[in-house]
């Protein structure tokens, strides 16, 4: 497997990246799967068919400045910033079921060779136990899959609770504090530095390096415009 460098070392706003697998997807991605991983300021990012205003807590965001995105992959909303890392992951395989699976095994597979007993479930997610560590999701382009996730190492958990807007369902049923329960933290499981788990994590998976051009980066941000569409994202003014 190929991983992808930007090549330019900054921290670029979620929708790059959303961007940049799209990219990848388009014209990069020829016989080798391809994968990278990113880190953003906080974030949150809801799926496709998802009403924003019914999963994400607006006013919360605005006042803490926690950005708001939308992806183009099924599935709920997260929350991301600097203390997890995002992971994506490009095949041209066509078969969506089995490459989610393969996907799911290969995060579950690489984080037991580090030393962590984690596994996938039947809801897209990779556990610890009882406890979810990765939240994942996957959409199809035209000759490619694109699969990407969440995985938590310290993230800032009163931010994800405030900026996610929990069901009336859950909140009745669990409270708040069970939610934090139900998520748990690479940091408690293993002695690793975060810079060091994603350095296992690369290289556990991939062989060879690609590194974005000036070209690249470019076109990149011609996708990324559609991310930042207010219409595509759906949140008012």
């Amino acid at each position: 497997m190929t991983y992808i460098e930007t090549g330019d070392e900054q921290t670029h706003r979620l929708s790059f990246y959303l961007a940049m697998e799209e990219y990848i997807a388009r014209h990069l991605l020829h016989q080798d799967d391809c994968f990278f991983m990113w880190q953003v300021e906080p974030s949150v990012i809801f799926g496709r068919n998802q009403v924003p205003q019914n999963e994400v807590n607006i006013e919360y965001c605005i006042e803490n400045s926690i950005q708001t995105y939308r992806r183009k992959s099924g599935g709920g909303c997260v929350y991301a910033d600097q203390s997890n890392v995002m992971l994506s992951y490009i095949t041209p395989d066509a078969n969506v079921t089995d490459t989610f699976s393969r996907y799911m095994r290969m995060v579950a597979d690489t984080l037991q060779e580090i030393g962590i007993d984690a596994h996938p479930n039947d809801h897209n997610d990779i556990m610890i136990g009882d406890r979810k560590v990765s939240g994942n999701a996957i959409y199809r382009l035209p000759g490619s899959i694109i699969a990407h996730g969440t995985l938590l190492y310290d993230t800032d958990m009163e931010h994800m609770m405030h900026a996610i807007t929990p069901s009336r369902q859950k909140l009745d049923r669990h409270g708040v504090e069970s939610v934090r329960q139900r998520i748990c933290l690479l940091k408690d499981y293993t002695p690793l530095p975060f810079a060091d788990i994603r350095a296992k994590i690369r290289q556990h998976l991939c062989q060879t390096t690609y590194t974005l051009t000036e070209h690249d980066r470019e076109k990149v941000r011609e996708i990324e415009l559609e991310y930042l569409d207010p219409q595509f994202i759906g949140i008012a003014d």
